[in-house]
């Protein structure tokens, strides 16, 4: 028992050591008259007021102009043939078909003023063994239009338009014989077209579009009279020993040009032209344009075109139509 007791007091003296040394650590001490010397900092040091002077900077000009403009250019070339020997058993004739097409449209954008500039250039030749050569397409395109825009939607736009063909045209027919024979029915600017339209564009989307011409002119050209057929009086709605014939007409333009597939495209044009001088069903001229573009690779496509057509003034009451497949080279500018 003495022993435990003995133990109790040292451990009760030690612990009351250790806080009469704590309480003398941190006894504070005054260091009023204490010449105490800081050591100096290694590090420069300024006194004094801060002077702030302005330093001018030459300015960096760099040297961009923006470019408003953006061009494209498709080419293509179709080459089709067929050769058989004199004994061939199936059936068919020795062919050569060539057939070419540029597609050229520049357009133009700034605020809300643009200028789309289009040519299409069309033309193709077949020869079949024991026959006259024959056209299978031929057309010159040129489309400028010029819109203010007044809407999200909607523009204001005035348009010159011409369209006429590179080559001769004919009509084919056996004489008595059985030999071919052909007969001059049209050829460069006979007939020509050149039809200026001001009015109202409404376009929702990029790839979709509609004019609404309420001004509209349409000049009709036979510059040779060489196509006026002896027993006719008028050839391409122009009278005889004229030159061209002058139509004022409402008019509706539609345009299409949309990537429907991938490495598809779908291109298409549809015209309405109602004259105001024969306001009638039977004189509304009407033409669709349809073209179906599918890209196989780099240099190659296949493309099915096809036009309908419904123009009195061409000697017919009924719906013309072509239709073209084929398969080439197509090439792109820029890429």
């Amino acid at each position: 028992m003495k022993n435990c007791l003995a133990a109790i007091i040292l451990i009760l003296s030690f612990c009351s050591t250790q806080l009469h040394a704590q309480e003398i650590d941190t006894i504070p001490i005054n260091t009023k008259d204490l010449n105490i010397k800081l050591k100096r900092s290694p590090l420069p040091s300024r006194q004094g007021p801060l002077n702030f002077e302005p330093v001018k900077i030459k300015p960096l000009v760099v040297n961009a102009k923006i470019n408003y403009w953006k061009t494209r250019t498709n080419i293509g070339i179709n080459i089709n043939q067929a050769q058989f020997s004199n004994n061939w058993k199936g059936g068919g004739t020795n062919s050569v078909a060539v057939g070419g097409l540029v597609n050229w449209k520049a357009e133009y954008n700034k605020n809300s003023y643009s200028y789309v500039s289009e040519v299409v250039l069309q033309y193709g030749k077949i020869k079949n063994k024991d026959q006259l050569q024959k056209k299978t397409n031929d057309r010159i395109f040129w489309d400028n239009k010029a819109s203010f825009q007044l809407s999200k939607s909607w523009f204001f736009f005035g348009s010159v338009s011409f369209e006429s063909q590179f080559d001769k045209g004919f009509r084919y027919y056996r004489d008595g014989k059985g030999d071919e024979q052909q007969v001059l029915i049209s050829k460069f600017m006979s007939p020509g077209y050149l039809t200026e339209s001001i009015g109202l564009e409404y376009k929702p989307v990029k790839y979709f579009s509609t004019r609404i011409g309420t001004g509209t002119a349409r000049q009709t050209f036979v510059l040779d009279t060489a196509v006026y057929e002896k027993d006719k009086k008028e050839a391409y709605g122009v009278d005889k020993g004229k030159k061209f014939k002058n139509e004022l007409a409402f008019q509706i333009v539609s345009a299409i040009d949309k990537d429907i597939f991938t490495n598809t495209n779908l291109k298409a044009r549809y015209a309405m032209f109602i004259p105001y001088q024969e306001f009638k069903p039977s004189k509304i001229d009407h033409r669709l344009d349809i073209a179906l573009t599918a890209k196989i690779n780099r240099f190659m496509n296949t493309s099915l075109t096809g036009v309908l057509l419904f123009d009195t003034d061409m000697d017919t009451n009924k719906i013309q139509a072509n239709q073209t497949l084929a398969l080439g080279f197509g090439f792109t500018f820029p890429r």
